[in-house]
């Protein structure tokens, strides 16, 4: 079976890393997958890098970018001759530009052949993955709405399954934004190379030590691309209250880069944070770096599933995050709250609303006091990502999905 994978580009971040997975992980099942993608603008860094580990030579389209272009036009023409030569069984989509302009040109590969006039369009199923969403807090309201049109229209008209990697992500598309029908969706989460992280103990000193940090001090950090969703002005807030009110040692750490970091940094030296925040810039060891934090933090205002809490848990650390996307599905169920200090004790971590600096502060306060919650949150939070998100069970789901799309075969993909 021949499948034709787009993403707009393979910039830092969980859907780079799972579209070279899919791509050279379904081989073996008997699905050749074309992977194609953009280019990955200044300011952001790329991951092409993990595609020529696992063996993945990308095709790349130079035209195809994040932001709406005059060449998106070319970007869809390119692709239909692409899919006219390849002649797919099936085209994966991932990410909201990929989608746009890999289900325009699917849309016209299907329709615009000499068999449609039979009533026989060309066969060819058609996926996308939502990894997050742009329906809230990137755009303004006209653009959004703009954004959801469109999306609602490729739902209908040329779109066979629409993925999502959480049952969260599933309701807000589903029912609140009201895109596609209930019957397209299916549950597939992230899965990710769990084997890397085993001796994540063994780790943790040699990380600390190139940091210099005492066994005392408590290191708080936060991974993500430096970009407005990820709201780092917040995690900066709330060190800068940790710092006047907290008697422990901590420092805080973050680790990825983007075009805020400068502003970033003056913000820290504006807080007086200089001598206490660690600007670490984009690193490929996660199996180092994660094992050397005391608390993974997360302060973004949409996600899809952060694969930055995945990743904290399968090195057993404790998590607070703001109550965002799919986050809510990787922390489990509510246990309890704080109204005075205005967290949620969950099962693998502590939740807050989006955007309160004080309740973030405090439910970090709180892990920062009680060393044992944060090894039961940790260990907890590791044997739930072991069982759950594993790259071998990634691929089994999709390759159920796809034995069901292609040969009408029941699949075991994920849930509806």
């Amino acid at each position: 079976m021949k499948v034709l994978r787009i993403i707009a580009r393979l910039n830092v971040g969980g859907p780079a890393r799972h579209v070279v997975w899919l791509t050279a992980g379904m081989k073996p099942a008997g699905y050749e997958t074309r992977l194609v993608t953009g280019v990955v603008p200044p300011g952001e860094d790329d991951m092409s890098y993990v595609a020529e580990q696992a063996g993945v030579e990308p095709l790349i389209l130079t035209q195809m970018s994040r932001e709406i272009s005059p060449y998106d036009a070319l970007t869809v023409w390119k692709l239909w001759r692409l899919m006219v030569r390849e002649q797919p069984d099936l085209v994966h989509t991932h990410t909201a530009k990929a989608g746009t302009v890999g289900r325009v040109a699917g849309f016209c590969y299907r329709w615009l052949t000499p068999g449609t006039l039979i009533g026989q369009p060309r066969r060819c199923r058609f996926v996308h993955t939502y990894h997050g969403h742009v329906f809230h807090s990137y755009y303004g309201a006209t653009k959004t709405r703009v954004f959801l049109a469109i999306e609602r229209m490729l739902a209908q008209l040329v779109t066979d399954r629409l993925i999502v990697i959480t049952e969260q992500q599933r309701r807000e598309i589903s029912h609140d934004f009201r895109v596609g029908s209930p019957a397209q969706f299916v549950v597939i989460p992230l899965g990710i190379d769990l084997e890397i992280y085993a001796d994540w103990q063994n780790r943790r000193a040699q990380f600390r030590r190139e940091l210099n940090l005492a066994d005392d001090e408590i290191l708080i950090g936060i991974v993500g691309r430096l970009t407005e969703i990820k709201n780092h002005e917040m995690f900066l807030q709330a060190a800068a209250q940790l710092k006047s009110s907290s008697p422990a040692k901590l420092k805080f750490a973050v680790i990825g880069d983007g075009h805020l970091r400068p502003g970033l940094e003056s913000t820290a030296d504006a807080l007086n944070l200089r001598d206490d925040i660690l600007f670490l810039g984009s690193r490929s060891d996660p199996e180092n770096f994660y094992p050397a934090l005391d608390v993974v933090a997360l302060t973004s205002l949409n996600e899809g599933t952060p694969l930055s809490i995945i990743e904290g848990m399968a090195n057993a650390r404790p998590v607070v995050a703001t109550m965002v996307g799919g986050v809510g599905d990787l922390l489990g169920d509510k246990l309890g709250e704080s109204p005075s200090r205005g967290f949620a004790i969950h099962e693998r971590g502590l939740g807050v609303a989006s955007g309160d600096v004080r309740s973030f502060s405090h439910a970090l306060q709180n892990l920062i006091d009680d060393e044992e919650k944060r090894r039961e949150l940790g260990e907890l939070g590791r044997a739930f990502v072991l069982a759950k998100y594993g790259k071998d069970r990634l691929v089994a789901d999709m390759c159920a999905l796809y034995a069901e799309l292609l040969n009408g075969e029941p699949g075991r993909a994920g849930r509806v």
